[in-house]
């Protein structure tokens, strides 16, 4: 009861909100509670601000991982997208998207990028900033990182998340709450981006 009325409180003062939030996760983290994606997924529906859910899960072994992950269940309620070094899958339709990447990092993605630039034979000095960008898996820009578990950083979307808000919570996530989301959501709103500079 407590809770809830905490959560109310927090709730009625959040008027900024992130449009992208991305969660890094390890494999621990899913195995121990695969749920909490859907939970987190119902949360963040209360705040049509947010408009992306994106699920870093650092494994060595996506198809174990992904099948835990509830995606037909998920898919029924929002656009889900599910990507693995083998294939991309869309499921469903619906706001907020959810994406979920599995064993992928940000420093294979930009070796990757660069790999592809280079078979189509463009000449170092003509490589842009903005070539380099549409050729990533990912065309996202997280305005907010959220890392459980108080663990370091995975190097996912190090590209796209250079000027992203960095949010560190001790909380494992298995016993992360929606007072905890909403307290993470309290902190992106007293920031000041500064993209930057």
């Amino acid at each position: 009861m407590i809770y809830r009325l905490y959560e109310y409180l927090i709730s009625r003062d959040l008027t900024t909100f992130p449009k992208e939030i991305c969660f890094m996760l390890s494999d621990e983290d899913v195995l121990f509670d695969a749920g909490k994606i859907e939970a987190v997924y119902t949360w963040t529906k209360e705040f049509p601000d947010i408009k992306k859910i994106i699920f870093h899960i650092s494994t060595d072994d996506p198809r174990r991982i992904e099948g835990l992950l509830g995606l037909e269940e998920l898919g029924k309620k929002t656009t889900v997208r599910v990507s693995t070094p083998e294939h991309d899958t869309i499921i469903g339709t619906g706001i907020p998207e959810i994406l979920i990447a599995l064993g992928k990092t940000g420093r294979e993605e930009i070796t990757d990028a660069i790999i592809k630039i280079a078979k189509e034979g463009v000449e170092p000095n003509e490589i842009t900033e903005d070539m380099i960008e549409k050729h990533l898996i990912f065309h996202v820009n997280p305005d907010f990182v959220i890392k459980t578990g108080g663990n370091h950083l995975t190097d996912f979307l190090i590209w796209q998340s250079v000027y992203s808000e960095l949010f560190f919570t001790d909380i494992n996530w298995g016993g992360f709450r929606k007072v905890d989301y909403l307290r993470a959501l309290r902190d992106y709103q007293s920031r000041g981006r500064r993209y930057g500079t």
